[in-house]
């Protein structure tokens, strides 16, 4: 009985030594690391880590008496879970108007569809800024 739990104790210790060894020796793509990089940004920007632990305004919106909707907080000191998420995807916007600008470069031999990249992310990038700068604006009640 005592051999037959040795080996068992050994087997499981060996199962651990290769599994930490599998952890320590793994290489993530450049393409993971990148878009993980990038996403952790973009919540770290949007003020995702004040929406997690300010529990008095975790709601999405607020309904005004009228029937209307307003998403972005009324003050600069408080915000929405929502409007975390809506900053968070303007970000977003920006940075694959960012991505595509870029793309285009790599069409140098073909300037219809350089021009075609280059005007789509030039598009996203300036609607991103203007829809941050109108929701400060909001915010601040401009």
């Amino acid at each position: 009985m005592a051999k037959g739990f040795s080996k068992q104790l050994s087997s499981i210790a060996f199962l651990l030594q290769k599994t930490y060894e599998k952890i320590i020796t793994i290489k993530p793509s450049l393409f993971v690391v990148a878009v993980s990089v990038v996403a952790a940004s973009l919540f770290l920007l949007g003020g995702g880590i004040y929406a997690f632990l300010n529990p008095d305004h975790l709601e999405w919106a607020a309904l005004l008496p009228g029937g209307g909707v307003i998403a972005y907080y009324p003050s600069l000191l408080s915000q929405f879970t929502g409007e975390s998420i809506i900053i968070m995807v303007f970000y977003a916007m920006g940075f694959a108007g960012f991505l595509i600008a870029y793309r285009s470069t790599k069409y140098a031999y073909n300037p219809r569809q350089a021009y075609r990249f280059l005007l789509v992310g030039c598009v996203l990038l300036i609607v991103g800024i203007l829809l941050i700068e109108n929701g400060l604006m909001e915010k601040f009640g401009l």
